[in-house]
């Protein structure tokens, strides 16, 4: 998610840079989310995740990709920060993976004997 969101954010941009800065941005954003969808299928397919994961580790990825956007845009000084603002989009992605898991999968039972 961190790798493919973040190049598609930056091949969207410099796609959209031709139509001005409003196409830069446009661009940018599009390009990223079509991305962080293609790794949520590209997850899946690897067996990373489960069918049920992969719309919550796409919305949860995608909710990340809108934080480094507003990240990278804080600190455009330095090419720190919008680097280090895609960990922000495997994040997202983890965490909604992680919701996306059903109480009823293997594994997440309690470690307590209940009754």
């Amino acid at each position: 998610m961190c790798i493919l969101g973040g190049a598609g954010g930056a091949l969207g941009s410099m796609a959209g840079h031709r139509l001005g800065p409003a196409g830069l941005f446009v661009g940018g954003i599009a390009g990223g989310f079509l991305f962080v969808v293609a790794a949520g299928f590209l997850s899946e397919r690897q067996h990373w995740i489960g069918q049920p994961q992969r719309l919550w580790a796409i919305l949860g990825g995608s909710f990340g990709f809108v934080l480094a956007c507003i990240v990278a845009l804080a600190t455009l000084a330095s090419p720190i920060g919008p680097i280090l603002s895609t960990l922000l989009i495997g994040a997202g992605a983890v965490f909604g993976a992680l919701v996306g898991r059903s109480a009823h999968d293997p594994g997440l039972t309690s470690g307590g004997g209940g009754r």
